[in-house]
């Protein structure tokens, strides 16, 4: 029966082809307005790791002076001092951890290349696993890397392609910033979106070119990047900054149950109450653990803009899908002779009203595949007006590329309810009168 409603779909189609061809042009400016904005929130707000996403959690420790909070609504600075990150490296309260912070590096190619910059980020050696990030060759360091201070570096699979041809390149060494360093591994593709682990140089950005151990930050005096806010003035110099009360840090705890989470809770009250009674986190106790849906949501990676503007492409299809009852209704009472001498030979209700819906499906088809090519083109024109800011948000995957056409048939099926519906209550007998 299905063929049969089909082959009527397609018949009913081709004799009004005009018309057909401005309800598929409706759907498909629809879908593909919609479906853009929908791409970009996707992106923008689905789970960046999934299979730990429930056991990763940012860890915020309120170390503000007492004449303000840190932040408006009394939360406490998403960032750590360096003094109490490092006491936090020591202690080894969880499973994992690692503290991290972005820098820069001048990298100098061996050779005639000319000096370049590339973006770092030093971290614990736990940094690898606690976030699944894949190698293309070699591995990461280790904790004695840590502590010893070794001059040991990671690659990212993008420079390494660009300093050694994408060869395995463990084993040899670059010059950062004038210090040689010893490559122990090169990572494969990742690219986590949103960044999770550091929003603060932008949640859609690529991640570092360079990963060093965290313990270098100090030892080489490397620079920052990334964001930096003091509650009170410090000392002069290097030293000074890293015994100020500036929070800089990015700390993130690897917690694997309920009782590891109540533990580490209990050490980091603890830590707070130690540093109280040594004249330091004058404000109450007021520290957070966040896994990495809540830390998005607090840290507003989805802000409100992104939200108003898929509100928008909603309504710019409810739009489309109202022009397209009107000609779906038009199209309809305009067979109403047809429809009158089906339902005298014996045709019910029930047989019309499938064969109509499966006209609006087969609209809807049409729409749904030119809304995508339109999606694409859409995407292409964020990319073009934003550039670097939305690199990573307009990929059309699978999932969004099913969405759209099944939100296509969907809504033309739903706009098809009311003409379809319509034409199905036309009287036999009145429309027989007429001819």
């Amino acid at each position: 029966m299905l063929a049969y409603y089909l082959r009527l779909a397609v018949i009913s189609i081709r004799s009004n082809a005009a018309m057909s061809a401005l309800m598929v042009c409706a759907v498909a400016l629809g879908i593909g307005t919609c479906m853009t904005f929908v791409t970009v929130h996707y992106i923008m707000a689905k789970d960046p790791i999934p299979r730990k996403s429930d056991v990763l959690h940012a860890v915020q420790l309120d170390a503000w002076g007492s004449i303000e909070p840190a932040n408006d609504d009394g939360t406490p600075p998403a960032q750590l001092t360096y003094m109490d990150a490092v006491a936090l490296m020591d202690a080894k309260p969880a499973f994992r951890q690692a503290a991290m912070t972005g820098t820069v590096f001048v990298v100098e190619p061996d050779g005639n290349g000319r000096p370049f910059s590339a973006t770092g980020r030093a971290a614990g050696a736990d940094f690898f696993a606690m976030f699944e990030v894949p190698f293309q060759y070699g591995q990461s360091w280790d904790a004695r890397a840590d502590a010893d201070l070794d001059q040991v570096a990671v690659l990212s699979q993008p420079l390494n392609e660009r300093l050694f041809g994408g060869e395995n390149s463990v084993g040899r060494s670059v010059s950062l910033g004038g210090n040689r360093f010893r490559v122990v591994g090169v990572l494969d593709a990742w690219q986590p979106i949103p960044k999770f682990y550091d929003v603060n140089t932008g949640p859609f950005n690529a991640p570092a070119d360079i990963f060093v151990p965290f313990s270098l930050m100090a030892a080489l005096e490397l620079p920052r990047n990334g964001s930096t806010n003091c509650w009170k003035p410090r000392e002069a110099g290097h030293a000074g900054f890293l015994a100020s009360e500036c929070v800089w840090i990015q700390f993130w705890a690897e917690l694997r149950n309920d009782a590891e989470k109540r533990a580490y809770r209990t050490f980091l009250d603890n830590y707070a109450k130690e540093q109280k009674a040594l004249g330091r986190f004058e404000r109450p106790l007021n520290n957070r653990l966040l896994d990495v849906n809540a830390w998005l949501d607090y840290r507003r990676v989805v802000d409100d803009n992104a939200k108003m503007m898929l509100a928008v492409g909603a309504m710019f299809l409810a739009v489309c899908l109202l022009n397209t009852i009107g000609l779906l209704l038009a199209k309809f009472l305009g067979k109403a002779p047809e429809i009158g001498l089906r339902r005298a030979l014996g045709a019910s209700k029930r047989t019309l009203f499938a064969q109509y819906l499966v006209e609006s499906a087969g609209i809807g088809v049409c729409g749904g595949v030119g809304g995508i090519v339109l999606t694409w083109f859409g995407l292409r024109g964020v990319e073009a007006l934003l550039g670097d800011l939305v690199t990573n948000l307009v990929a059309l995957d699978a999932p969004m590329v099913t969405l759209g056409v099944v939100l296509a048939i969907a809504s033309s099926m739903a706009a098809g309810l009311y003409p379809t519906w319509r034409a199905c209550n036309v009287e036999p007998a009145a429309q027989l009168k007429t001819q």
